[in-house]
């Protein structure tokens, strides 16, 4: 018994050494496992690199608490668990869910109050078995650091998506979504953008949401190119000072010293986006007695620039069978008035189909009168991010445009071999002076004709950043259409263009993370429900049953002689 004894203590002891140099090498080497397949919970290089940056408490307030669907658990659950990942990295990230309505008082209080902040709530209708009830739920988080707090979209809009899908979407959306919001109030404003002026472009009211928007992250102003005429040099010098530059639907003539400011600019280093229509129309001028009017090219003077980046705007517009609807007045005048909605071929729906970071992700966009683009070889690398649907083609110009389109019905064979028209894309790479061999406008003595590795983003259609106007003639959501009621992906993809372009972190790329998460089939569940409740409830009392009533034999049979 001595020896036993002895030999259990040692083994004690070897286990209690063995601990003890687990836990100090636990402390010394910190390393997470994340075994799922698709690594939804291994946090990319970018986000511990942000992160590090948090010296002081970073509070996260989520709304994700309550009785609601279980989609909403789901997206709940996968939000603490994300959470949970950024809290391991850095200890001075905490956060709580909170139920916001709980208090049935000041339940309409609280919910006016957050939609006045922006935190739109979701209806959510949930279906079990025939009957249905009606939830709300606040897919928002609040971040809060040095004063200073960011709001973080948890729920992703999909048009026609089922509520899981949203969820699913919205998974993989999430640690982009909180490694922005930290980046955004951790970092000071650095970058600089232009929005350039003096070419007719759009108002600012036009634009105001996504200035709005852009203004948390980086520094905006305007920049006039009317002062290019007497003071061409001093212009690109002060335009040089910026990081990118913004030309949105210009509909006047470039002069040569104008562009020649741009070229100088793109050639040392300066990130540009062009938002350009070739085709002069406007919706506005369809709303006439004729409901007619003449879709016709204007010339910008930029053609030469744009061949020599590698691209082209083709003054055509794209027709699409897959399009966004318009609404019309139909039955009679005055209070009887009744809008109906039909499709406007003109409008193209763009589902992003490309796995680049800047579109992956992204709900439907709306374009309106848009232009086709063509790409050409000069070395450049091009990426193709927006495209439209297979049955469409374009239409030359000039051409009437007219609101009696809307009874068209296009057949099938007018698009064979004319669709996936490119109306968005990325140019990557050490871009030519448009000058190169050329005379100069005015005298530049820091004149270059290869610029250095830069990017730019050329999209065919100006309206993608213009956001509509209320009733007081106030701004509304970038992508929201008051007439359809309808909120498409402008927005979000906009502001992807601007961080892929300005983003030195590689914050952009986080967006490519894709999640997997099997959704439930409710109508298998609902055929085979008995079957299911059999399974995963009865079998298990059975087998634990029967595991019982063998102990029990077993054990009095051996003990009770």
């Amino acid at each position: 018994m001595t020896t036993q004894k002895q030999s259990n203590f040692k083994a004690v002891f070897f286990i209690i050494i063995v601990l003890i140099i687990l836990n100090v090498i636990g402390n010394q080497f910190f390393h997470r496992f994340d075994l799922t397949q698709d690594k939804r919970y291994t946090l990319s290089q970018t986000s511990r690199n942000i992160i590090k940056e948090i010296k002081e408490p970073l509070i996260i307030d989520v709304f994700l608490k309550g009785q609601f669907p279980g989609e909403f658990k789901k997206l709940q659950t996968e939000t603490q668990q994300i959470l949970e990942e950024f809290r391991a990295y850095n200890q001075d990230i905490t956060f709580q869910f909170v139920n916001p309505i709980e208090n049935d008082e000041e339940r309409d209080t609280i919910m006016q109050s957050f939609i006045e902040r922006g935190l739109t709530p979701v209806n959510v209708t949930v279906d079990d078995k025939g009957k249905q009830t009606q939830e709300v739920v606040f897919p928002w988080a609040i971040a809060t650091y040095k004063g200073r707090s960011v709001k973080v979209p948890l729920l992703k809009n999909l048009m026609g998506a089922s509520t899981a899908e949203k969820v699913v979407s919205s998974v993989q959306h999430l640690e982009y979504a909180f490694a922005n919001a930290f980046h955004t109030i951790a970092q000071p404003k650095q970058k600089k953008i232009a929005v350039i002026k003096g070419n007719g472009e759009l108002r600012d009211l036009q634009m105001a949401d996504f200035i709005k928007q852009v203004r948390e992250n980086y520094f905006i102003g305007t920049f006039t190119l009317d002062s290019v005429a007497k003071k061409p040099n001093e212009s690109l010098a002060y335009l040089k000072k910026y990081d990118l530059a913004i030309i949105a639907k210009p509909t006047e003539k470039f002069s040569d010293e104008e562009k020649l400011v741009l070229d100088q600019f793109v050639m040392n280093g300066g990130k540009t986006l062009w938002l350009v229509d070739q085709v002069n129309i406007e919706m506005d001028s369809l709303y006439n007695d004729s409901g007619a009017t003449l879709a016709f090219p204007f010339d910008l003077n930029l053609n030469d620039m744009f061949f020599k980046y590698g691209f082209r705007v083709n003054p055509v517009l794209v027709k699409d069978v897959m399009a966004t609807p318009i609404a019309l007045a139909t039955g009679e005048k005055g209070s009887a008035t009744q809008y109906t909605q039909y499709p406007w071929f003109y409008a193209p729906l763009i589902y992003p189909a490309s796995k680049n970071p800047i579109v992956s992700n992204v709900d439907a966009l709306k374009f309106e009168f848009t232009n086709a683009i063509d790409t050409l070889k000069n070395g450049i690398k091009k990426t193709v991010l927006l495209q439209s649907s297979p049955y469409s083609k374009w239409v030359g110009t000039p051409t009437e445009v007219n609101l009696s389109m809307v009874n068209e019905r296009p057949e099938q064979n007018e698009f064979k071999n004319t669709g996936n028209i490119p109306v968005a894309v990325l140019l990557e790479g050490p871009f030519h002076s448009v000058y190169q061999n050329r005379v100069l406008p005015f005298a530049e003595k820091t004149f270059q004709n290869l610029g250095k590795v830069n990017k730019m983003i050329v999209v065919s259609d100006g309206d993608i950043i213009k956001n509509q106007l209320d009733k007081n003639f106030q701004p509304l959501e970038l992508g929201y259409d008051k007439w359809t009621n309808k909120l498409y992906g402008n927005k979000e993809f906009m502001m992807n263009c601007v961080n892929y372009l300005l983003d030195d972190n590689g914050l952009i790329n986080i967006r490519s993370k894709e999640v997997t998460l099997p959704l439930l089939d409710k109508e298998k569940v609902y055929s085979t429900y008995t079957t299911s409740q059999l399974i995963t409830v009865g079998l298990p009392i059975l087998i634990l049953g029967i595991f019982g009533f063998l102990f029990t034999f077993l054990r009095k049979r051996k003990y009770g002689k």
